[in-house]
């Protein structure tokens, strides 16, 4: 490797490092995000560890401790079988987790790929894709999902299936705006005029644009994601009744609302926190990582 090459490389690395570093610099400003932030990362450590730390066998039933309040024994109380509550909620955090990020990286790749078609070649295929969109964006997320999953048929599966095609389109409109921005920038005409291949400009020139306002809009859509499959679970169309996913432990406890509480309760405080968690940490990405704002 010449010396030129090396000092380039360098170069690059300390451009990596100082963008990082400034990025980090920033989001410690946004006090509510780095909480969230810590919340999440919380979470993300129950749902690997939490089968190894839940007290009770979430699944197993013990029909002498129905309904029982949240006490030193139960911290979140016991359901209408005698399961333990938060043993149930510590492994449903790894299945609500799960489900959404993988839903919405499904949705996000298939929406990025659609946008940056979209606004780079325009057109006819602009056309198709963006009324496709429309089509979609007519029908609200949930009734969507209802109908694809009824189609399908219940489960977690096909729950992350409905979820991630409800997402596309709000992705591929997203990027295409981003797209149709990026493409008229002086580097892109450059690589034009150099010959570069339409594959190269999207994914190399224009791709890399678009990334912080798709990680914004990611990180805001997991929360959307976590009540759509916790919304279809607690109608019966995604987990089974005894698996303890936090939309479908909501359904079993419904009927115990007025002499049981916490049944419902707990898995709806569990849910409410983990999706204002997400919203709060995407409005402080967006603060740091939106130009506009940036200014303002």
């Amino acid at each position: 490797m010449s010396r030129v090459e090396t000092e380039q490389q360098t170069i690059i690395q300390k451009n990596k490092y100082s963008v990082v570093r400034e990025f980090w610099k920033n989001f410690k400003r946004q006090k509510a995000a780095v909480v969230a932030s810590i919340f999440i990362l919380l979470l993300i450590l129950i749902a690997i560890i939490g089968p190894s730390i839940a007290p009770y066998d979430p699944y197993k039933p013990d029909y002498n401790s129905t309904l029982l309040g949240p006490s030193k024994a139960h911290l979140a109380g016991t359901d209408e079988y005698g399961r333990d509550i938060f043993s149930r909620l510590l492994i449903g955090t790894r299945i609500s987790l799960s489900v959404s990020i993988v839903s919405v990286l499904l949705g996000a790749v298939g929406g990025t790929i659609l946008g940056i078609l979209s606004g780079y070649f325009g057109g006819w295929l602009d056309r198709i894709i963006m009324r496709g969109s429309d089509v979609m964006f007519a029908f609200p997320d949930l009734l969507l999902a209802i109908a694809i999953v009824a189609i399908l048929g219940p489960g977690l599966n096909n729950v992350i299936i409905a979820v991630s095609v409800f997402s596309i389109p709000s992705f591929s409109r997203l990027v295409r705006g981003a797209t149709l921005e990026a493409k008229e920038s002086v580097f892109v005409e450059a690589a034009k005029s150099m010959g570069a291949s339409h594959r190269r400009i999207m994914f190399k020139h224009i791709f890399p644009e678009t990334l912080s306002s798709l990680i914004v809009f990611f990180t805001m859509r997991i929360g959307t994601a976590i009540l759509a499959a916790a919304s279809l679970s607690f109608l019966g169309l995604g987990a089974s009744p005894e698996t303890p996913d936090w939309g479908a432990m909501l359904s079993m406890g419904r009927d115990y609302l007025g002499t049981s509480s916490h049944v419902v309760i707990m898995p709806g405080i569990a849910i409410f926190l983990t999706v204002l968690a997400f919203n709060i940490i995407g409005d402080g990405l967006r603060d740091v990582l939106d130009p506009k704002t940036k200014n303002e």
